[in-house]
This record gives structure tokens, C-alpha cells and sequence, in this order.
């Protein structure tokens, strides 16, 4: 019996560290890509972290918002960047949760005078964590 249990442990074990991996994976994906690329306003690097179908929802000083990504890239490409405003950025991460090939992580983004809260739901394709849907709400500090 007691082999049975630290059998199923074990088993249990490795799914934690698979899914602490895939955490990490998606961290740095945000820190890495995400965040820097919005700092930057580098779509090459934001490109890389979005899934070609992601669709972007939510409300922006209370006002509806919805994009397809090469809209949202669009705009990224054609304002000034948060970096050349010289305007503080910062973005956190709040938490990322993962079963299997599926995540979301939830962050917060300043930038200009925005607060920016996210959902951003990722999914691993191919062996890498993508960003399949992004809902934003700009918030008060």
C-alpha cells in the first residue's frame, strides 16, 4: 500500500514541476516579450509572444474596446512608445495559473496615465506558451 501512495506522490511531483516549468516559461515570456515589447512599442517582439487569431476585448477609459491582433500591433506601431514618452511603465505580474496546455496570468500594466489590468489567456502550441486572447480594463491607481 504504501508504495502505491508514493507512487501516486511521485506522479504528483513531476505534474507540480511540469507545471512550475510552464509557469516560469509563460514569466518570462511576459518579461521577455510582452512587457518590453509594449515598453518599446516593438511589434517584432510582441509578434512573437501572440497567436496570429488572438483577439483583444475590453474598455478603455469606459469605453468599449475590441481589436484583432494586427489592429492592436498597428496601433502599437504607430504611437509613441511608453519609453520615448519618458512617462513611467511598469508591468507585474499578478499570478499565471496552468492546467495542462492551457494558462492564464493575470497583470497590470503603466503606461502613459493608464493603469492597465489584463487577463491574458495563453496556450501552449507547438512546444511554446502563446497568447490566444487579451481582455484589458483601464483602472484607477
Amino acid at each position: 500500500m504504501s508504495i502505491t501512495i508514493l507512487g501516486s506522490n511521485a506522479q504528483h511531483l513531476k505534474k507540480m514541476d511540469n507545471n512550475q516549468k510552464d509557469k516560469d516559461a509563460i514569466r518570462q515570456t511576459l518579461e521577455n516579450n510582452y512587457f518590453i515589447g509594449i515598453y518599446e512599442g516593438n511589434v517584432d517582439l510582441l509578434g512573437q509572444v501572440f497567436n496570429t487569431g488572438t483577439l483583444l476585448f475590453g474598455d478603455v477609459k469606459q469605453m468599449p474596446y475590441a481589436k484583432t491582433l494586427a489592429e492592436y500591433l498597428d496601433g502599437v506601431k504607430n504611437r509613441q512608445s511608453p519609453k520615448e514618452s519618458g512617462k513611467p511603465f511598469k508591468g507585474d505580474i499578478i499570478s499565471i495559473k496552468v492546467v495542462n496546455s492551457i494558462g492564464i496570468a493575470e497583470v497590470k500594466v503603466k503606461m502613459y496615465d493608464f493603469l492597465y489590468h489584463e487577463f491574458l489567456s495563453f496556450h501552449q502550441i507547438n512546444g511554446k506558451w502563446l497568447i490566444v486572447n487579451k481582455m484589458i480594463s483601464d483602472t484607477s491607481e
